[in-house]
């Protein structure tokens, strides 16, 4: 690439001479082109070894011989720029531009000046030229609304990006907070209904204003902007996620398992937006035991989710509503789906424990150990299990091999020794027994 450059500079360089010097002694020519080229490269070495200051006295010699040159205003700007001496680096670059507008890194060196200086109203224009090269540069001009203050050109610059592509995620938050924004709500609101009107078969526009209405309390709005997204654009899965919070407000269970499901069946639609509805409906069906079977179905749909363990999540939800038979069945999957997730089998345990299912704890923890043989956990949960179950003596063996794994957890050696007191008593080791009674004291 640099040789391509090399090659293209000589060849701009070597055209310039010539026609600058018309009409003058060949011998002259001769001379004059080789210093001209002479102190251009000199002045490229220079600035490569950022000694800048030199790189400008020979690039000012370049301007001696010729003043209608771009190349060497825009290399003149790059080195004043270096040096921060930014009046200078900018009639420079302007000067460059001004000889070929056409080039989009005179407007670079431009935009470098004025965004070191944070003069961001400078920027916008040279911004405005760039996006004619570049389409990525709206990104900027995004930006730039926002640190000016011009809240409304930078929503109406974002709609229309998202028109036509897919927005970055710093592109996604700077819209989402406009939106939230109470001087841009209005005018966004009434613009999106303006462009619903002239063009009703854009789906975005129905999004972003369910999205305001929601976002402003005015639910009622918002659904009727979903039912008339439904009417214009059947095949829209977009609608449902606005319509299964609105059936479900009017208890219409069977309209809302539709579209539900509608939302989960999605490609289009992010996964966090389904974990949200699917929330939605949980708690819908929590209240409204008939509906278990659709939230069985459901809850599938999100199961591969690596972000988020919807079992547990879902079971912590109906241990929270005191539902703990619902509450055990999702433990269960969860730990089926995640056998090393520790904290949804202690929650199971506690629970088995609770219902005095000791023959269930005492199997579930063994097989855990036969994976897990050094957590100190398990011992426990067997050895309570086997103290209710009468068997005293086995309880004893394995409290007393899962205290070796114990490590720096007071409550768990606490309550190993309370079933080790147990056992003891049982079995007549009145030795032993006074021996944790005393370690519980410590």
């Amino acid at each position: 690439m640099k040789k391509l450059q090399t090659f293209l500079l000589v060849f701009i360089f070597s055209n310039t001479i010539l026609w600058s010097q018309e009409n003058v002694e060949p011998e002259d020519i001769a001379v004059d082109e080789n210093t001209y080229e002479n102190d251009f490269y000199d002045a490229l070495t220079h600035k490569a070894i950022e000694n800048y200051d030199r790189a400008i006295i020979s690039l000012q010699k370049c301007l001696d011989k010729d003043t209608k040159n771009p190349v060497i205003y825009h290399e003149l700007g790059k080195n004043h720029l270096a040096l921060k001496q930014y009046a200078d680096a900018e009639n420079a670059f302007n000067k460059a531009i001004e000889l070929n507008p056409n080039e989009r890194w005179y407007w670079n060196g431009l935009y470098d000046i004025y965004f070191e200086l944070k003069d961001y109203n400078k920027s916008i224009p040279v911004v405005q030229k760039l996006i004619e090269f570049d389409k990525n540069m709206q990104d900027d001009l995004v930006s730039l609304y926002i640190y000016t203050n011009q809240k409304d050109k930078a929503l109406a610059l974002l709609l229309e990006m998202e028109a036509s592509t897919n927005l970055s995620k710093q592109m996604e938050l700077y819209k989402l907070q406009l939106q939230q924004t109470p001087e841009t709500n209005k005018n966004q609101k009434n613009n999106l209904e303006e462009a619903i009107k002239n063009n009703p078969k854009i789906e975005q526009n129905y999004i972003d204003l369910i999205y305001q209405y929601s976002e402003s309390g005015n639910e009622e709005k918002a659904f009727e902007v979903a039912k008339k997204l439904a009417d214009e654009i059947p095949t829209s899965d977009w609608a449902h996620v606005s319509l299964v919070k609105f059936h479900l407000n009017n208890n219409d269970g069977k309209n809302a398992v539709v579209s539900v499901f509608k939302v989960l069946e999605s490609n289009k639609i992010d996964i966090k937006i389904k974990h949200r509805v699917f929330n939605e409906f949980l708690i819908f069906a929590t209240n409204n035991v008939s509906y278990y079977p659709d939230l069985e179905k459901a809850i599938v749909y999100l199961e591969d989710d690596k972000n988020v363990s919807v079992y547990k999540e879902v079971a912590k939800y109906f241990l929270k509503k005191s539902k703990t038979d619902e509450a055990i069945v999702y433990f269960e999957k969860s730990i089926a789906k995640q056998p090393e997730d520790f904290e949804s089998f202690e929650f199971l345990m506690q629970l088995l424990v609770d219902k005095k299912q000791f023959e269930k704890v005492n199997t579930l923890a063994n097989e855990q150990l036969e994976l897990y043989p050094t957590q100190a956990s398990l011992y426990y949960y067997t050895g309570l299990a086997l103290n209710n179950l009468s068997k005293h003596k086995e309880a004893k063996s394995k409290l007393e091999e899962g205290l070796d794994f114990l490590v720096e957890n007071k409550e768990l050696e606490t309550n190993f020794y309370k079933q080790l007191i147990i056992s003891c008593e049982k079995l007549g080791d009145i030795k032993n027994k006074e021996k944790y009674q005393s370690k519980i004291k410590k």
